[in-house]
């Protein structure tokens, strides 16, 4: 694949679509074994191919904003599984998404709560909502992406339970069927999480269940971490067991549904983005490698700090060069955060050298933008290489 990748215009994304079809089918496998339901955390790639091969997959979605809601639906994805979470939705949106019938709003507030039952009251509308809860639990990931603290934004402490379920009783256009509880991506030791996770759940059904209400259903989320060091010797994450942890620990109802809303594990290992060496430049303090992809085609290193594995394809045709070298790899955005990786290994890396920054198939493209007024970079398919604008990036 290597001799098509040179010479395309870069940066370009690059899915592989034989392991997102591999990663999905994992996950579905132990989804059915027992008995889960998956909707697919949009936000971590709206590709609309990809949501369409999820859609046709049998999988739900996991939506934030009400784009995200039109677009799953234009995807495929059944109306009745779709989920809308987000503390900010508008009110447009909360009509878009009643409109269309979807199936279950994670509501994360009083305050939310009587909105949405008025909104839909004004016009003869029904929802159907499930209460996501903050559990205060420490999923030890990294504080950006961290969700299920008090100090956090999301969802209603159990101190505001007796407010929530006063407010519920004169909202009848709302329809309670249950719970959801989310505390954040990329965790390490999802089995203790989980077992965590579960107990704060088990405890908060049953405070509901005693005060009158029928838990139909309960959402864990998402947050099951992907391997950004080892991408090719750890491409699938481990479903089963995040998900046999939640079959030990979780106490189900009969009737009861279990959700979970994965997002980066589905998609991140399969997507690379591509990019050339401009420049390299050599300081007093360091060595530099300068690419033509920057932080507006993938802001997780310049935001978070987050790892990616950075790799020079071009060095493998030229035989016994080892990763002696060492660069700090950057972008062409005029931002000093604007950096890939400092202090990386590689071999002797030259202009015109094809770099590949792996494990970006999540939180990648859906977060790029116009910075600098720089072009968005093209997305390529495995299976559609033939596609792709083949012209040299550099002269």
């Amino acid at each position: 694949m290597s001799n098509k990748l040179t010479g395309m215009q870069t940066p370009f994304y690059l899915y592989d679509m034989d392991l997102l079809a591999r990663t999905a089918q994992a996950a579905l496998d132990a989804a059915r074994k027992y008995g889960i339901e998956i909707h697919y955390a949009t936000k971590a790639n709206e590709n609309k191919r990809i949501i369409t091969y999820f859609a046709q997959a049998g999988f739900g979605a996991d939506c934030i904003s009400g784009p995200e809601v039109a677009n799953a639906l234009k995807c495929g994805i059944p109306a009745e599984k779709i989920v809308f979470s987000g503390v900010g939705k508008t009110d447009s949106e909360m009509l878009t998404a009643l409109k269309a019938g979807i199936g279950m709003f994670n509501v994360e507030s009083v305050h939310e709560l009587y909105i949405l039952n008025a909104i839909a009251g004004k016009f003869g509308l029904e929802a159907n909502i499930s209460l996501r809860v903050n559990p205060n639990i420490d999923a030890h990931t990294f504080r950006y992406i961290t969700s299920g603290l008090e100090a956090n934004k999301f969802g209603l402490p159990d101190t505001e339970f007796d407010e929530f379920v006063t407010m519920l009783e004169k909202c009848p256009n709302v329809h309670f069927k249950g719970l959801h509880f989310h505390i954040g991506s990329q965790i390490p030791d999802v089995k203790t999480v989980c077992k965590d996770v579960c107990k704060v759940a088990n405890k908060v059904v049953d405070w509901f269940e005693e005060h009158g209400l029928t838990v139909s259903s309960v959402n864990l989320g998402g947050g099951l971490g992907v391997d950004y060091e080892n991408p090719d010797g750890n491409p699938i994450p481990d479903f089963d067991s995040w998900m046999s942890a939640i079959d030990t620990y979780l106490k189900r109802r009969p009737g009861m549904s279990v959700h979970l809303e994965p997002g980066r594990s589905l998609v991140a290992q399969c997507g690379t983005l591509y990019s050339i060496v401009l420049f390299t430049k050599e300081t007093a303090a360091k060595s530099f490698v300068i690419l033509d992809a920057g932080m507006n085609d993938m802001i997780r290193p310049a935001l978070y700090g987050a790892y990616h594995k950075i790799e020079n394809i071009s060095a493998g045709e030229r035989p016994t060069l080892e990763d002696d070298q060492v660069y700090d790899v950057v972008g062409p955005v005029g931002e000093s955060s604007d950096t890939w990786g400092k202090g990386r290994r590689l071999p002797m890396t030259v202009r015109g050298d094809l770099i590949a920054i792996r494990s970006v198939g999540a939180y990648g493209q859906s977060m790029s933008n116009r910075y600098n007024l720089r072009a968005e970079a093209q997305t390529v398919y495995s299976d559609r290489l033939w596609d792709a604008a083949m012209k040299p990036s550099i002269l």
